[in-house]
C-alpha cells in the first residue's frame, strides 16, 4: 500500500520526511516534488531499488536516470572530476534546474546510467527534495514520477493517478514551480552540448558557460537520438492518451494567422464527426467558439505556459473529446523546452511557413 505524506513545500516537517528517508534507506521508492516535476527516487547505490524504478514506470532500460545531490560536496560521490569551468557554472546555477553530464565513478551502478560511462547529475532547488537527500545522506536517482510516455507529473495527484499502489511513499508538496523537466547539458564536449531544453534557456546557458552551446537538431523535438545520453532524448514522451495535433508557424508575429490555421484544422475534424478540444493561449482562445477550450496561459509569460503544460495535457484525457489541437509557441528562452515537449507529445505536426 502506498503511503501519502503531506508536507509544507517551503518548510517541510522533519518528522514527516523521516519516514520517507527511512523508506529510501531500506530500498523503497519515494515520489517527491522538485522545482521542475515530481521525481521517483531510489538510493543511487542500491541497484535493486533503482531497477524497481524502471519496472514501476515501464521505463526502457537504455534510458538513463538523473542523480540528485544536495550539494557540490555530494557531487564528488558520483563523478570522477569536475572541470574548473564547469564548477564555476555550478556554483552559480545550483541549486537549480540544470543537469550536467560528467564521468561517473565506478561505484555508481550501471543500471543508473544505462551502462554509459557518464552520469547525469543535478542539485534540485526545492526544500523537500534537498531535505530528503540530506536526510538519506546519499544521492538519489530519480526520473519523473509518472508512467513512461505520459505527461510528467506536476502535482501529487498526477503521481497518485499513475503510481498509487506501485511505490512505497508519495510526498505531497503541492504544485511544482517550473512544470517542465530540467535543462540537461553535456559538459564533456567542447563546446558543451544541449541534450534536453528546460527552464534554463539556451540564451542563459550561453552566458553561464561564456561560449556558444552546441544544439543538435533532435533537441527541437523533431526526431529522436540514437543513443540516450540523458532522459528525454530517445523515446516519445509527454503524450496524452487522446491524439494531439500541433500547429506551428515559422513566425508568431501575427497571431491571426495561427488562429486561422487552428480553425482550419478544427473545422476539418468537426466536419468529420470528431469532438475537438483546442489548447491555446489567453490571447487566442476566444476565437475558437466551436471547440472545448483549454488555456496554457499568456504568451507574454512562457514560464506560466510551461508550468501549465503537463497539467493541461493530462486534463485533455478527462474531457469528452476525441482529439486535441494545440498551438505552437515561439522558441525563445523556455519556449524551446515547451516546443520540445509538444513535438514529442504530438501525434501529428503541421508546420506553416509565411
Amino acid at each position: 500500500m502506498t503511503k501519502i505524506l503531506k508536507v509544507d513545500p517551503i518548510n517541510p516537517e522533519p518528522e514527516v520526511l523521516s519516514e520517507a528517508v527511512a523508506t529510501l534507506a531500506s530500498g523503497g521508492l519515494v515520489a517527491f516534488p522538485t522545482e521542475t516535476v515530481y521525481g521517483l527516487g531510489a538510493d543511487v547505490f542500491n541497484s535493486d531499488a533503482v531497477s524497481k524504478v524502471f519496472k514501476v514506470k515501464g521505463r526502457p532500460a537504455d534510458n538513463p536516470l538523473i542523480v540528485h545531490v544536495d550539494s557540490l560536496q555530494m557531487l564528488d560521490e558520483v563523478v570522477e572530476e569536475v572541470p574548473d569551468n564547469v564548477l564555476h557554472v555550478l556554483k552559480r546555477a545550483w541549486p537549480g534546474p540544470l543537469t550536467v553530464i560528467l564521468r561517473k565513478k565506478p561505484t555508481v551502478p550501471n543500471v543508473v546510467t544505462a551502462g554509459l560511462p557518464a552520469v547525469a547529475v543535478r542539485c534540485p532547488a526545492h526544500p523537500v527534495a534537498l531535505a530528503l537527500i540530506k536526510g538519506l545522506g546519499r544521492p538519489v536517482a530519480a526520473p519523473s514520477a509518472n508512467l513512461s510516455g505520459k505527461p510528467s507529473p506536476t502535482t501529487a495527484e498526477h503521481v497518485i493517478n499513475d503510481l498509487y499502489g506501485k511505490v512505497d511513499v508519495i510526498i505531497d508538496g503541492g504544485d511544482t514551480f517550473f512544470g517542465v523537466e530540467s535543462t540537461v547539458i553535456n559538459v564533456l564536449t567542447d563546446p558543451p552540448t544541449l541534450l534536453r531544453p528546460g527552464p534554463i534557456g539556451l540564451e542563459e546557458l550561453t552566458k553561464l558557460f561564456g561560449k556558444d552551446i552546441n544544439v543538435p537538431q533532435h533537441i527541437r523535438g523533431f526526431s529522436e537520438a540514437e543513443v540516450a545520453l540523458s532522459p528525454g532524448m530517445k523515446y516519445r514522451h509527454y503524450a496524452p492518451e487522446k491524439p494531439l495535433v500541433l500547429i506551428e508557424l515559422s513566425d508568431y508575429g501575427d497571431l491571426s494567422k495561427l488562429v486561422n490555421e487552428v480553425l482550419t484544422v478544427v473545422n476539418e475534424l468537426t466536419s468529420s464527426g470528431f469532438k475537438v478540444a483546442v489548447i491555446g493561449s489567453d490571447e487566442t482562445l476566444s476565437y475558437y467558439t466551436d471547440a472545448v477550450k483549454l488555456s496554457l496561459g499568456s504568451r507574454k509569460n512562457l514560464y506560466e505556459v510551461a508550468k501549465n503544460l503537463f497539467k493541461v495535457l493530462r486534463n485533455v484525457d478527462r474531457l469528452d473529446v476525441d482529439v486535441a489541437v494545440v498551438e505552437g509557441f515561439e522558441e525563445k528562452g523556455i519556449g524551446l523546452a515547451i516546443m520540445n515537449r509538444l513535438r514529442k507529445a504530438a501525434t501529428r505536426k503541421l508546420i506553416k511557413t509565411y
